[in-house]
């Protein structure tokens, strides 16, 4: 049986991927709004790269990308608040009103924040690459070398997935623990 603040470290993870999830999925919503092909929402024209505007498939990438990074974003939050009521069911008071332990499956609560976690590393990389089209279509194709659109992504490719590679260390560590 776990113990009262176990349980409780359990429950500020699952909020806090909850919370992060909305933040992310927010985000989503807002690119999912933008129209990719409007003419004035571009960059392109003006930095004098009118051959560098990327086809119409980096602009279908953009959607599907937001699609995929918002399913992956809610399949992860979905399960989160799974769990945590999962956990709030499962409570049963002990002998002192004030204390409550919960009787929970730690390894369906190990696994359950297992795969939340894997949905949230999706989603990021579907709106790192959701991303890396908005880039495209701003600043022009990546084929072109411009040094705009090279300077937006190359921060994003390198710092997005070594926060990743952080996050995934983290969450298996917690898994074997």
């Amino acid at each position: 049986m776990p113990s009262r603040s176990g349980t409780s470290v359990h429950i500020v993870a699952l909020d806090g991927i909850v919370n992060v999830n909305s933040l992310f999925t927010l985000a989503v919503f807002i690119g999912l709004t933008w129209d990719p092909n409007d003419p004035n929402n571009t960059l392109i024209e003006v930095n004098g790269l009118t051959n560098c505007r990327p086809g119409l498939s980096v602009a279908e990438n953009l959607v599907a990308f937001h699609v995929y990074s918002f399913s992956s974003f809610l399949f992860s939050s979905l399960v989160a608040v799974a769990l945590k009521q999962a956990i709030r069911i499962t409570r049963t008071p002990s002998y002192h009103p004030a204390e409550h332990l919960a009787r929970v499956n730690s390894s369906a609560l190990r696994v359950g924040m297992l795969v939340s976690g894997a949905g949230s590393v999706c989603g990021c990389v579907f709106l790192m690459m959701a991303l890396m089209n908005v880039v495209q279509i701003k600043l022009g194709s990546v084929g072109c070398g411009s040094s705009h659109t090279l300077a937006a992504l190359i921060p994003l490719v390198i710092l997005v997935p070594v926060a990743l590679l952080i996050y995934i260390c983290i969450v298996l560590y917690a898994f074997t623990r």
